[in-house]
């Protein structure tokens, strides 16, 4: 662990709405906690812009024209040995990384996906769940693991679903709740109260067998 304080780097590929709602929670030290660089795969991804306005030094790792993804991990592994995280964390990062790669970062790799893991890994999650009628829907922040969205989940949030909601509503209803819970579970891990263990995540000492629930479902919650 570096010497200071806990350091975070992002990783995103948008607008990287999730970063900066952590970057601002950092800055209004409601996470002991600091952005130390924000990084995406896309030129053009609008969060560059808006870390940038934050103070917050960002960097661009492209795919090598005519290089596999192993040089493009290469190059992310390098961007981030510059800045020595004590925490990345994947923010509508929309690569998929290696097993090499995330072993490297084991316990030290967090990532947010809107549903309720273990349903509905992969893409399109808002839409699946409305056409499976499901009445409950959320978002999961858990450690990145070698198999896609499968890793032990922290902390989850849960909405309801709306008669007559479509896809943009509830999206935008969960993405809402995403930006509360996720920068909470980056300031478990900046004040060492979440800890990743034997394959498991911890917290406060205490094995954490099904996630941490925050409920959205009732009133007063939109």
């Amino acid at each position: 662990m570096s010497a200071g304080p806990f350091r975070l780097a992002i990783l995103i590929s948008g607008r990287g709405s999730n970063m900066i709602a952590i970057a601002r929670a950092c800055l209004a030290g409601s996470i002991p906690a600091r952005v130390a660089v924000v990084i995406s795969d896309r030129a053009d991804a609008a969060g560059l812009a808006g870390a940038a306005a934050l103070g917050i030094e960002t960097a661009t790792v492209l795919q090598p024209q005519g290089g596999g993804g192993s040089a493009f991990e290469r190059s992310l592994a390098g961007a981030l040995q510059k800045h020595q995280p004590d925490m990345i964390a994947l923010a509508g990062f929309m690569r998929i990384l290696t097993g090499r790669f995330v072993d490297h970062y084991l316990g030290r790799m967090l990532n947010i996906h809107p549903s309720l893991l273990p349903a509905y890994r992969g893409l399109h999650t808002h839409a699946r769940v409305l056409a499976a009628g499901d009445t409950e829907h959320g978002a999961s922040v858990h450690f990145v693991t070698a198999e896609l969205d499968a890793g032990p989940v922290v902390l989850q949030s849960r909405v309801a679903v709306q008669p007559g909601d479509s896809e943009a509503t509830l999206s935008a209803r969960v993405q809402a709740t995403e930006h509360i819970i996720y920068p909470r579970v980056l300031g478990w891990c900046a004040q060492r109260r979440l800890a990743w263990r034997e394959g498991a995540a911890w917290l406060d000492g205490r094995r954490l067998d099904a996630p941490m629930v925050e409920d959205f479902r009732a009133a007063g919650h939109h």
